[in-house]
């Protein structure tokens, strides 16, 4: 059974019971995974007026699992499909250095950047991040920064897509 886009899944970092999105930092896998399709802030929480006036780095850890119980994903590898539509926020990505089925170093607070990680704006398939080959139930750790400029104007909603590519 060849590996289908069901088969891979977001999930938090922050440990295994870890479902708090703010609090994925880093660190173990979640057994909680990410609602990416219908659930608001799934990732970031929203920007308050203090960070707003004043700009604002943040950075999140993710993993992204291939469930499928006997296939590998090849040539896996991830992309921002559609970036903020703010003129204020700018989103990149980036793989930690752990690898395939590594442990994602964990950060101190949601401010401090990840040591090793390398960022990217990723902005479509030809950029993309090559992951490799991620064999049934292997995961690997993504990093998203998400920096607000000082004086950043509201918007209502301010998503961000990402996309997953490999060979079934």
């Amino acid at each position: 059974m060849a590996v289908a886009a069901s088969d891979i899944k977001f999930y938090l970092s922050g440990g295994a019971s870890n479902a708090v999105p703010a609090a994925s930092l880093g660190g173990a896998i979640s057994s909680t995974e990410i609602n990416m399709v219908s659930t608001l802030n799934n990732l970031f929480d929203d920007v308050n007026d203090t960070e707003a006036a004043a700009g604002d780095t943040e950075y999140r850890c993710f993993y992204i699992k291939n469930t499928n119980a006997t296939d590998a994903l090849a040539d896996a590898a991830i992309y921002i499909s559609s970036n903020s539509p703010s003129a204020d926020t700018a989103i990149t990505i980036g793989l930690d250095p752990a690898g395939v089925s590594g442990e994602a170093t964990t950060i101190a607070n949601e401010g401090a950047a990840p040591a090793g990680v390398s960022f990217s704006a990723a902005a479509n398939s030809g950029a993309a991040l090559a992951i490799g080959a991620l064999a049934a139930g292997a995961y690997q750790a993504v990093w998203i920064k998400r920096v607000v400029d000082a004086d950043a104007a509201a918007v209502a909603s301010d998503p961000t897509t990402l996309r997953v590519t490999g060979t079934p």
